[in-house]
């Protein structure tokens, strides 16, 4: 006598239970470790600014320090207005008269190391400017050609490939930087990926990067939380209730990650020094439940005696 129809299938059935759980399995470890990868790509870390001061060690010895995770050379000062582009290291070395192209020793060391190294244009001068989208993209071609992964008989840091620019624009027109954006982007997929990073000012929205940010196409916002005294939007007497408040504004802007930006020591900005123990105790608890929180940038390496070793393990 046969058994009945349900015992027969019965194995079938629980094969399949079996199997079904096993690809729930595989696919729940699959994507923890997707996850797991995605956080520690974008571990939170420090940036800094090296090249205004010829006293401040080499770009080499920043990187082995250990503290960074990202450095903007600054600065490609000059640019636009129908001007010859100029790099300007202060006193490291000489781009007119090529003694720089020696930075792509360093600059290698601290790719070595896992550190992004961008090419920081603007600045605190009035020497650059865009006119049009037309020159703008005339700026991103030269950008890529001469420091990034293009090609060029002048590059000035000689043939290391940086990995991306930072738009630190504090004076001169407000237009086209967007499209200059737009168009180092547009770099991308020959060959090496273009990161690009923004230092607005802490008003919100910052008058001249606005338009750029809005694109949704920057990895790396570092908002300069300081020399802003009367905007109400930094550190100040002890207190962090102005710049949280203006934190909570900038942290939603279109941008993969958001840095609280801030002076390396007291003579780094005229206000905005944050004492490491406030910093730890009365602003990182805050700030690092963001989402987009992406960690500190210190202005600048010259200034950073002590600074970033003492708050790197609360980053």
């Amino acid at each position: 006598m046969s058994p009945p129809k349900h015992f027969e299938q019965q194995p079938k059935k629980t094969h399949t239970k079996m199997a079904s759980k096993t690809q729930t399995l595989a696919l729940t470890l699959s994507l923890l470790i997707l996850i797991s990868s995605c956080k520690s790509s974008q571990a939170a870390g420090i940036a800094t600014y090296w090249g205004q001061n010829g006293n401040e060690g080499t770009l080499a010895e920043a990187c082995n320090s250990g503290n960074y995770q990202f450095v903007n050379i600054a600065f490609l000062s000059t640019f636009g207005n129908n001007q010859a582009p100029v790099l300007n290291l202060a006193g490291h070395c000489n781009p007119a008269s090529g003694t720089c192209t020696g930075q792509s020793a360093d600059i290698r060391t601290c790719q070595s190391k896992n550190i992004k190294v961008l090419l920081s244009i603007g600045g605190a001068t009035e020497t650059y400017s865009l006119t049009s989208a037309d020159e703008a993209r005339q700026v991103a071609d030269y950008i890529w050609n001469n420091f990034l992964g293009g090609q060029s008989d002048s590059r000035p840091l000689g043939d290391a490939v940086l990995d991306g620019v930072d738009f630190d624009i504090e004076l001169g027109g407000t237009q086209f930087y967007d499209e200059l954006a737009r168009s180092l982007k547009g770099h991308n997929g020959q060959g090496k990926t273009v990161y690009l990073a923004a230092a607005p000012q802490c008003p919100f929205p910052d008058t001249h990067l606005d338009g750029a940010i809005q694109t949704g196409l920057f990895d790396y916002v570092w908002v300069q939380f300081y020399n802003n005294p009367l905007a109400q939007c930094q550190y100040a007497d002890g207190n962090a209730d102005a710049l949280l408040s203006s934190w909570n504004r900038w942290a939603s802007v279109s941008a993969t990650q958001v840095f609280l930006g801030i002076p390396a020591s007291t003579d780094a900005a005229r206000s905005g020094f944050i004492p490491a123990d406030a910093l730890k105790s009365q602003v990182l608890p805050t700030i690092k439940n963001s989402a987009k929180y992406g960690g500190v940038m210190l202005w600048n390496r010259f200034y950073d005696n002590g600074y970033s070793a003492s708050i790197k393990d609360s980053i």
